[in-house]
């Protein structure tokens, strides 16, 4: 780690926790994050005000160590996609896990783990905006060790970044980027024919401002996406890195870049690389998957690449948003205190996990109780009245006022952005950390 993310995190840990930072105990106002997280208080009963997301210390551990794992045992190079998180205490976890670097999507995600001495960034999008494409050429100039590449996909994206390195004054070196292959008709961004891919290097050759240094896609974008379909398509990835190999067009070069790799698809990406041939240089076979980090409890638990290869491992959820019920108006409903400020909710619902009870303290599964909707700071849980009250019946039956819901939360990217300090929690609720994102 170097002296400029040293300091960097170090200004972190110094940051003064207030009113900015939901769900953290009141009496901390003034104690530096550090100080905080050295009194390893208990989330549940050290001051923490609900709604409070937790991420368990455990399960992000299990996570990044099974993806370091799984790269390694597959001869993949890792970048993880940190727009996922925006958290460079995390960016330096992953990298500690043998992760090449860190992969973004916007320029100014660059600025944040740039500021935090991140030093190989895959930005997965064509740079065309001219002031930020300036910055980019002037990190480089100053830091020898910073790697960057990016996207392009069209030949008028090329001129655009060659008009803007050339704006001001000679870039010190040039901008590495890879042609984006579409993923088919109807997909988002990247060319769509190989005829056009060719296009596109021709014109990144006929500049000194960009380098070509590799092919790129999302496989996620696939239309219809299944097995068969994905791997054509990284087969077609693939043949395109071959075909600008024996065209030249990597000459110079002392390694090539191909890479894919969103979280649903891995096994597809390890698979096909595994079969790419040897070039006339080496090739860094370079993955990007981010949700992994967290996992959710919705939509990557069920699409998740471990779920076709349980022999390799499995990823944990690792986020719990814990809410308390502050309504319960009749037999069959209650409200907690967690809305859509508060919870992912474009791909799932939160779901109910566990409640713990306001009394004893005492954790029960949540039997009988679902999430309906979420309004802006609601929950809406539904319950099941008819289990009645005694001994066994479910968490649905007993739930009270006053009891605090643990929620499973589905798309890591819509969870993280909605809190800027986030504890990091033992299984048995003491907090022994934060992680403080930048959205």
């Amino acid at each position: 780690m170097s002296v400029v993310s040293v300091e960097a995190l170090a200004r972190l840990a110094a940051e003064r926790v207030d009113h900015r930072f939901k769900g953290l105990p009141p009496d901390a106002d003034g104690l530096t994050v550090s100080e905080l997280a050295a009194q390893r208080r208990n989330l549940f009963t050290g001051g923490f005000t609900t709604p409070v997301l937790a991420l368990s210390a455990e399960r992000l551990e299990h996570n990044l160590a099974l993806m370091e794992t799984y790269s390694a045992r597959h001869g993949l190079a890792f970048a993880p996609h940190g727009k996922t998180s925006m958290a460079p205490q995390l960016f330096w976890r992953q990298v500690e896990r043998g992760a090449w670097g860190i992969t973004l999507a916007v320029p100014h995600q660059v600025r944040v783990a740039r500021e935090f001495g991140i030093e190989r960034v895959f930005l997965a999008n064509e740079v065309v905006d001219a002031t930020a494409l300036r910055w980019i050429a002037a990190e480089l100039a100053v830091d020898p060790s910073f790697r960057f590449v990016c996207y392009v996909d069209s030949v008028r994206g090329v001129e655009l970044m060659d008009a803007a390195l050339r704006g001001s004054a000679r870039p010190a070196r040039p901008v590495d980027v890879v042609v984006e292959l579409g993923a088919g008709e109807g997909a988002r961004t990247g060319v769509r024919t190989e005829e056009e891919c060719a296009a596109v290097a021709d014109a990144v050759a006929g500049v000194d401002t960009l380098r070509l240094v590799g092919v790129a896609g999302y496989e996620g974008e696939v239309p219809r996406a299944d097995p068969e379909r994905v791997r054509a398509w990284l087969r077609r990835l693939t043949a395109l890195a071959v075909e600008f190999d024996k065209a030249g067009r990597f000459a110079g070069l002392d390694e090539v870049m191909v890479s894919a790799g969103g979280s649903a698809w891995f096994d597809a990406v390890a698979d096909v690389f595994a079969e790419l041939p040897e070039l006339s240089v080496p090739v860094l076979k370079l993955l990007r998957s981010g949700a992994y980090v967290s996992h959710d409890a919705g939509h990557y638990l069920r699409i998740t690449p471990f779920n076709r290869v349980p022999e390799e491992g499995a990823l944990e959820p690792a986020f719990r948003l814990w809410a308390q019920v502050v309504s319960r108006p009749s037999p069959d409903q209650a409200f907690a205190n967690a809305g859509k400020r508060d919870a992912a909710y474009d791909l799932d619902l939160p779901a109910a996990e566990v409640v713990r009870d306001a009394g004893t303290g005492a954790v029960l599964d949540a039997t009988g109780i679902t999430v309906t909707g979420l309004s802006d700071q609601h929950a809406w849980l539904r319950t099941e009245a008819e289990a009645g009250a005694g001994a066994g019946a479910g968490a649905g039956a007993r739930l009270e006022v006053g009891d605090w819901v643990g929620l499973g939360l589905s798309h890591p990217c819509t969870s993280f952005d909605k809190w800027k300090l986030i504890p990091v929690v033992e299984a048995d609720g003491t907090v022994v950390d934060y992680v403080r994102t930048f959205f």
